[in-house]
């Protein structure tokens, strides 16, 4: 890396993109009000909108100076606007974008067709470019690329994707509910049992739309993506660029149980009415979180940036009755929801002496294992790819604007990024989902010029010895990185003008990611649904009464979703009108 990019590596961020501040917020923060939502993140966001919406007068309060969480757009080099965490929307609920009216509070996305392309590292034949997939929403075309590897794969693709849209659309009913009540229909008292019996209803629905497909369902979330894969399709370029949505932002490999549900966590969204879409945000990521508070400001919420919370308030009682800010600053509500991981919520918020031993104790079991690094980069040029040479006119190729999958020739190759990580190194051949959102968003970088998100596996948290990573292991990292995209794209690594790195420990020092992890605590099978992030607390109500969880470390999940925020403020709502 040359010298001129090592000293933007450390530069700090120098500004923001469309996201309100403290400054521009024209309201005081008052003493009280009826909730209090800790975190400015997403969820957080559409967690106020509907307190608000249901007539609780509600105040969010976020610890950095922009608003969104890991869904925000900074500008990190002067005129390079990014996605700098969180940087694709699809799994966001399509009744809170209408019932929130986003698109008229200015969120706009540019939707990518095609969406995939996995470029190989192989010599071309006859003067021709090295092989290449590129897969979009035209089944016709779809099958052409695949064809290239296997006509049996081509002929049965089609299949394969109704195979999946059958099961993702299932799990639609339990997105936008509360788990089922385990402790409510086998401990409560009667009414408290038929009160339960209710949030059977979402199962049950799932369940009917499942019907004849339940085994295939069950194979899914249980078994190895590799079994599922291998048994559909023989081409390893197609199965590896499949199985990247198997572990992507997880911890784990095609091959380990439990990677099918990732894998149907990335395909079951949709984008303005369209299934399995995604896209850019105008402006980045941060577009989405501007937008929904612009909703719940509209509605009446107060928002504000730079307001850190440094503890729960715990009444004599024991029940939740505010939030004590950095400066000692005491804010009285009735109700607090934590947008926050569900450690940094109990462990770090929490007054430890109020919480139950066993709970404390089953917390500290929670895996927010991470392997994710993400940098961020502007260049001064457009990729080059070996594999679709750019046109002499320099205008973007239709593989430009899409997930650009590399190192991903084969199971083997992520596999082995995989194991490696889990040794306390860095992939020394990583997993790399490439976008480049500027190729659709002109707003994002100085004309000719463009921003580049590289989503990075396999790194560990800690490296070997268990010592801390350091500005040197970074900067290895990532020309290790640029080595290889140079491999694909020779001339990458001399386009970059600026790096932002951020390794799981960064992400969880900027972000509140503990451990680094995206989704606010691993999507394994034995933290999901009635069980995210434990049974007790599954229904986001906490130990302590009138303190909530509103993150995507409750049910459903990571993503830029808003079910969990959705789901908690209905939870909120419910318990205030029994009061």
């Amino acid at each position: 890396m040359s010298a001129a990019v090592r000293s933007v590596c450390s530069r700090r961020v120098v500004g923001n993109f469309g996201v309100g501040s403290r400054a521009s917020h024209s309201r005081a923060l008052k003493p009280s009000y009826d909730a209090i939502v800790i975190g400015g993140g997403h969820n957080g966001l559409i967690a106020s909108a509907y307190l608000q919406k249901g007539g609780l007068n509600t105040v969010v309060l976020e610890r950095r100076h922009v608003l969104g969480g890991a869904a925000v757009s900074e500008e990190i080099i002067p005129g390079f606007h990014f996605s700098r965490a969180s940087y694709l929307l699809s799994l966001l609920r399509p009744h809170i974008y209408q019932e929130l009216e986003l698109r008229k509070h200015g969120l706009k996305v540019y939707k990518r067709d095609p969406h995939a392309f996995t470029p190989l590292l192989e010599e071309g034949f006859q003067g021709r470019p090295p092989r290449s997939l590129l897969l979009g929403n035209n089944l016709a075309k779809n099958q052409q690329e695949i064809g290239k590897f296997s006509e049996k794969d081509a002929k049965v693709f089609p299949d394969y994707v109704a195979y999946l849209e059958n099961l993702a659309c299932a799990i639609h009913p339990l997105l936008d509910a509360s788990p089922v009540d385990i402790s409510g229909l086998t401990r409560g008292s009667l009414r408290e049992r038929m009160i339960a019996l209710k949030s059977l209803k979402p199962l049950v629905k799932s369940g009917l739309k499942l019907g004849k497909n339940i085994p295939d369902f069950y194979e899914l979330i249980t078994a190895p993506i590799v079994k599922v894969l291998n048994r559909w399709f023989e081409s390893e370029p197609l199965r590896a660029t499949l199985a990247t949505d198997s572990v992507i932002g997880a911890n784990t490999s095609p091959g380990n149980p439990g990677s099918g549900y990732v894998l149907l966590h990335h395909v079951m969204g949709e984008l303005e009415m369209e299934k399995g879409a995604w896209g850019y945000v105008e402006g980045g990521m941060g577009g989405v979180s501007k937008s929904i508070a612009s909703a719940a400001r509209s509605l009446g919420a107060d928002i504000f940036t730079e307001q850190e919370v440094r503890q729960v308030l715990i009444g004599p009682d024991g029940t939740a009755k505010g939030v004590v800010l950095k400066d000692g600053t005491e804010v009285h509500s009735k109700m607090v929801l934590s947008n926050a991981t569900p450690h940094v919520t109990f462990r770090q918020l929490t007054p430890q002496d109020v919480l139950p031993q066993d709970f404390i104790t089953a917390l500290n079991q929670i895996d927010y294992t991470s392997p994710v690094t993400k940098i961020n980069v502007a260049v001064d040029k457009l990729p080059n790819f070996l594999a679709a040479p750019n046109t002499p006119d320099g205008k973007p190729g239709p593989h430009h604007q899409c997930s650009i999958h590399l190192n991903c020739e084969s199971l083997e190759v992520l596999d082995a990024a995989y194991t490696e990580g889990q040794l306390g190194r860095p992939s020394s051949r990583p997993m790399l989902e490439m976008t480049i959102p500027s190729v659709l968003d002109p707003t994002l970088a100085p004309p000719g010029c463009h921003v580049v998100s590289f989503f990075t596996q396999f790194t560990p948290y800690k490296l070997e010895g268990g010592r801390a990573w350091t500005d040197e292991d970074r900067e290895k990292y990532a020309n290790t990185v640029f080595d290889w995209v140079d491999c694909y794209a020779p001339g990458f690594k001399a386009s970059i003008v600026g790096v932002d790195i951020l390794t799981p420990p960064d992400l969880e020092r900027e972000f509140g990611l503990t451990g680094g992890n995206i989704f606010h605590g691993a999507m394994s099978l034995d933290q999901l649904y009635f069980a995210r992030p434990l049974p007790s607390i599954a229904h986001y109500r906490s130990p302590i009464k009138g303190l909530y969880i509103c993150g995507s470390g409750s049910h459903p999940g990571g993503g830029v979703m808003g079910s969990a925020g959705w789901n908690a403020a209905l939870a909120v709502l419910a318990d205030f009108k029994r009061r």
